[in-house]
């Protein structure tokens, strides 16, 4: 169709977000500081948590979450950390890159997150955390999934890094864990470009996380911390090391960036569920798609599509459709990511099979959604879907 392009995310930055990029640019202070510890303030208090730190992207915040959890004694080396078959590829790295154990557990075909009844079944003696994501905007089941993690005394981390603004039951995403995670990277719900953030309401992880943010060193931690007691002498903890740290801080400007797209959020995700009661609306009443069935309140990252019936198998038709008509498609994430050639170096069991994430592998894709309110445009792709 003539000038119609449909992009996966559209560009929710105004003159605000420029002004506060010059704002830095003029201080002079490039790298981590007040900035930063506004974002993490302001953020925290967002969603209703003790502490919030941020790093250079919602990947780091992963690392960081694991790294914390290894490093304060709460898993160790060989753990089985329960996993769903279908996420982005850094909710598994890091579980892998620190020694630990991926039990891949298959989804719910109609939610897209991991099936509760197999991740039941799936738990041994061995199995110390369950490593939830919400996928796509969409929460998981939170009932009954704290219910297990108490009954087995197993530590709930939660990747929130495509849900930011999701609730349920009028609690956000990220918050259920004992460490959740966040994406702010630049087709997220707020875009600092690149950026990423992990919440605790731990205060002794809060300070692991502090440390291990920036080389494993002391000097930003407060002086009462529980894990470490400071020196008098100040130069002694400029450059002082207690864990194996990495270098993941933020920049200044994209913390700044940040405290303006935060004010903005909640605007952003009502035009993304007032987006999604349409298109999902539609989709439902068409005999060879389906798509994601929300629990709670989704932010609505994307509307993934699966073909059903008559279109089973006849994907690439249909993204080549998609693509003539200018609209952006992308895989549901990596499907299923036990089939990708990288799961060769990890350690890693698979829980029963997988059917439903490798039905997802080869019948799913999504398409972007957007802050703005956008029906006109989203009533062209759903008659383009049906003339298929």
């Amino acid at each position: 169709m003539k000038n119609f392009y449909y992009e996966l995310t559209d560009d929710t930055w105004g003159r605000e977000e420029i002004e506060a990029i010059l704002e830095v640019i003029k201080s002079r202070k490039f790298t981590m500081g007040d900035k930063t510890k506004e974002f993490e303030k302001r953020f925290a208090e967002y969603f209703g948590c003790k502490y919030a730190v941020m790093v250079n992207s919602g990947s780091s915040a992963n690392l960081l979450a694991i790294a914390t959890l290894v490093y304060s004694g709460k898993l160790k080396e060989g753990d089985e950390v329960i996993v769903p078959a279908v996420s982005w590829s850094t909710t598994y790295y890091p579980v892998f890159q620190f020694n630990l154990k991926l039990k891949f557990v298959d989804i719910d075909f109609k939610t897209l997150n991991i099936n509760v009844k197999e991740l039941k079944n799936a738990i041994t003696d061995k199995t110390k955390a369950i490593f939830v994501v919400n996928l796509l905007g969409n929460p998981n089941e939170f009932d009954e999934i704290k219910k297990i993690c108490k009954e087995k005394g197993l530590i709930l981390i939660e990747d929130n890094c495509e849900s930011m603004g999701a609730k349920y039951k009028g609690k956000y995403t990220g918050t259920f864990g004992l460490i959740g995670t966040f994406s702010t990277f630049y087709s997220h719900h707020i875009s600092t470009m690149e950026g990423g953030i992990a919440v605790t309401n731990d205060e002794e992880l809060y300070h692991y996380m502090l440390s291990i943010r920036a080389h494993g060193w002391t000097r930003n931690l407060p002086n009462n911390s529980s894990i470490y007691t400071k020196h008098i002498d100040e130069f002694y903890e400029m450059f002082n090391f207690i864990v194996p740290g990495f270098n993941i801080r933020p920049l200044e400007i994209e913390a700044a960036v940040g405290i303006k797209q935060l004010k903005k959020l909640n605007i952003f995700i009502h035009n993304r569920r007032k987006n999604a009661d349409y298109f999902v609306n539609k989709i439902n009443q068409m005999e060879n798609y389906s798509t994601q069935k929300e629990i709670g309140e989704s932010s609505w990252f994307g509307f993934p599509i699966i073909l059903t019936n008559d279109l089973e198998g006849k994907r690439n038709m249909i993204v080549k459709k998609l693509k003539e008509n200018n609209i952006e498609v992308r895989p549901i994430v990596a499907g299923n990511f036990t089939r990708h050639k990288v799961i060769k170096y990890m350690n890693y069991e698979i829980y029963g099979k997988l059917k439903n994430a490798d039905y997802i592998h080869e019948n799913g894709f999504f398409i972007g959604n957007h802050s703005f309110l956008d029906i006109e445009r989203l009533k062209i792709i759903i008659n383009i879907l049906k003339n298929i």
